[in-house]
């Protein structure tokens, strides 16, 4: 797991954060923002919402005190840099937002109309960690697009490095600079960097591979378990590509993949009829307890082992 290390706040460093939603990726951003010394507001819709936001985050914490990776005191301190709110108006002091929402245009869009108009600071930063949607669709919705920014993490957000930062051919370079300091020098992860298109750098690479895999299973040329036993001993991949798509949501890998073939027009990126079945019945993979595989009882990930 990176480590995090408080900063001795400069000129324009970021010291408050949003981020809106608190899903498992939201949530992750928020736990390592507050791990990082940073004082954090993350908003929900409902105070429920709020509520289970909260708890997965201290699960999460509490299971790195179990591991050793922190200590006790490192995440109550944590704890109390966190705050939840319903009401993005509370966003007005905010240096850098995050959105993490469901990964849908017109949901995103509407947040970000509604950031533009709450944080005022025409230096905020305003970023969203979509997998796929083009960040220009998010700016130019705003009133100022050069302040929007991808930043695009990973899950589990605190366990992996990366970062995507896209930027837009409107993001100016101080907004850039800046995503980049936070996420490096606070943070302590690693960027890379893409152009503005759907997908960026990871997910046009990982996503056709993954729809491949399930076109494999639909057509019944091998089962799930052989296709993931298969990548992880003859490819020494961690994990295989159904059970990494369980893990991401079928869900999403669903809008990824839709939002990739409504840009590029290439059939790769169209989802097959299995995922859009799936997706229909609910089986999301771990998320709902079934997917390619079933969660309700404790099942080893597909690796080396298996």
């Amino acid at each position: 797991m990176p480590t995090t290390r408080e900063v001795a706040p400069g000129p324009g460093s970021i010291t408050r954060v949003g981020v809106v939603g608190a899903g498992r990726m939201g949530a992750g951003i928020a736990e390592v923002c507050a791990r990082a010394h940073v004082d954090v507001l993350v908003w929900e819709s409902t105070r429920d919402l709020a509520e289970a936001g909260r708890s997965r985050i201290l699960s999460s914490l509490d299971r790195g005190v179990s591991s050793g990776k922190i200590t006790r005191r490192e995440r109550d301190q944590a704890a109390l840099r966190l705050r939840f709110t319903t009401d993005l108006g509370d966003f007005v002091d905010r240096q850098l937002v995050i959105e993490a929402i469901v990964e849908d245009e017109a949901a995103k869009t509407a947040v970000f109309r509604e950031l533009d108009r709450v944080v005022t600071d025409p230096e905020a930063v305003l970023a969203s960690n979509t997998s796929s949607i083009p960040i220009m669709k998010l700016g130019s919705c705003t009133a100022r697009p050069e302040r929007v920014i991808g930043m695009h993490f990973f899950n589990p957000v605190p366990v992996l490095p990366l970062v995507e930062l896209v930027s837009t051919l409107e993001t100016g370079r101080s907004v850039r600079e800046r995503a980049e300091a936070f996420a490096e020098q606070v943070l302590g992860k690693q960027v890379v960097h893409s152009a503005d298109r759907s997908g960026a750098v990871v997910n046009a690479l990982l996503v056709p591979y993954l729809l491949s895999a399930i076109r494999m299973a639909e057509s019944g040329f091998a089962t799930p378990e052989d296709i993931d036993k298969a990548m992880v001993l003859g490819c020494a991949h961690p994990m295989g590509p159904l059970s990494l798509a369980d893990l991401v949501g079928l869900d999403t890998i669903k809008a990824i993949a839709e939002s990739m073939y409504t840009e590029f027009r290439e059939p790769l990126y169209a989802p097959p009829p299995l995922l859009l079945r799936m997706v229909e019945a609910g089986r999301l993979g771990e998320k709902s307890g079934h997917g390619f595989y079933r969660y309700d009882i404790p099942r080893a990930t597909v690796r080396a082992t298996r």
